[in-house]
């Protein structure tokens, strides 16, 4: 099986066990594990490395799971990452896993790159242009970005808007080769 279809799989695993209510719990949890394997080459080492035995990685993960309070659930699910090799696959498993969430929820996320910070005016337009082109309620995050000179760049899922000055002259320029 590729890596890609095994984590849809593992995710969809893992919504199923967790719930969709204690998703957003579990998220925050998974996020917390990608976040210490980034920080900690020995965790890391300890996740990834087939030399270690599943004794031990179950005997760290739940001293660590003691002191975060992670879910019997979520502890289960990085020993058998682990096991499986796929721990370095963390991070495609969270957003796999979110994505999966926001669709039962009937929500969307977005995220929306600008030059300057965006005020509540904007953000309800933001909003209301955006779910009348979903369907969905979006959750957006925004992120100032000084190398746009204007506009926004907007990716909601894998679908990308791009109405920034820099996009709008590379159309102008790939209309010009053409004739």
């Amino acid at each position: 099986m590729r890596p890609r279809q095994a984590v849809k799989r593992y995710a969809k695993m893992f919504f199923n066990t967790v719930g969709i209510e204690a998703m957003p719990g579990a998220v925050d949890e998974l996020s917390m594990i990608s976040e210490i394997m980034s920080r900690s080459r020995e965790f890391r080492g300890l996740l990834e490395n087939p030399l270690f035995k599943r004794d031990d990685r179950e005997a760290v993960m739940k001293r660590l799971s003691e002191r975060l309070r992670l879910s019997e659930e979520t502890v289960r699910l990085i020993v058998y990452l682990s096991e499986q090799g796929m721990i370095t696959a963390l991070p495609e498993l969270i957003n796999a896993v979110t994505a999966i969430y926001l669709d039962k929820k009937k929500r969307a996320r977005a995220l929306i790159k600008t030059p300057i910070d965006i005020n509540m005016r904007y953000d309800e337009r933001f909003r209301a242009t955006l779910k009348s082109l979903t369907g969905r309620d979006v959750d957006i995050e925004y992120v100032v970005d000084q190398s746009l000179i204007g506009g926004v760049l907007i990716r909601v899922g894998s679908t990308l808007y791009d109405s920034s000055i820099k996009g709008q002259l590379g159309l102008l320029k790939d209309e010009l080769v053409k004739g």
